[in-house]
C-alpha cells in the first residue's frame, strides 16, 4: 500500500475516533482509540513505538512516537487548542532519527485536524500551460 492511501485511511479512522468519543479528551484517550480503530480497519499498529537519537554514534535521547503504522507512517497525536510550528517539528525530526518517510500530525481538537509531513522536503508539481499564460500546481500535503 501506497504511504498516500495509507494515510488516507489513518486520517478516516481518525475521524471516526473524533466522531465518536467527541473533543476534550487527553491525547492518550484518542491514542488508544485510533489504536482499536486501525487494528479494526486490519492496520498493523504499534503504540509508543521507540525513536533514539544517536550523535557520533553515540545514543543521546529517546524518545516514544505515539503510534507506528504498518512500520511506514509515523503518527504523533495532539489534543490542543491548535497546532503550532513546534508540533511539526517534532514529527520531522522523529522522521529523521527513524529514516521513516511519511508522517501524520493529528490533532484532536474541536475537530480533527492533520498535516503530512515527509522526512525528505517534496517540491509541488507544477505545469504551466504556454499556451494560455495560466498555471495549474498540485500540492501534497
Amino acid at each position: 500500500m501506497e504511504d498516500k492511501e495509507l494515510t488516507e485511511r489513518i486520517i478516516a479512522c481518525a475521524f471516526k475516533v473524533h466522531q465518536n468519543l467527541g473533543a476534550g479528551f487527553l491525547e492518550k484517550v484518542y491514542e488508544n482509540a485510533l489504536l482499536i480503530a486501525l487494528q479494526k480497519f486490519g492496520l498493523r499498529a504499534k503504540q509508543q513505538a521507540p525513536v533514539t537519537v544517536w550523535y557520533e554514534h553515540q545514543l543521546v535521547g529517546e524518545y516514544y512516537a505515539d503510534l507506528l503504522v504498518e512500520d511506514k507512517v509515523i503518527c504523533e497525536l495532539k489534543a490542543v487548542q491548535s497546532l503550532l510550528p513546534e508540533h511539526e517539528t517534532q514529527l520531522v525530526n522523529y522522521l529523521v532519527a527513524t529514516g521513516i518517510n511519511t508522517g501524520l500530525l493529528l490533532n484532536f481538537g474541536k475537530s480533527v485536524t492533520a498535516k503530512r509531513k515527509f522526512r525528505e522536503y517534496r517540491k509541488p508539481v507544477t505545469s504551466v500551460a504556454s499556451d494560455t499564460g495560466s498555471e495549474s500546481s498540485e500540492h501534497s500535503a
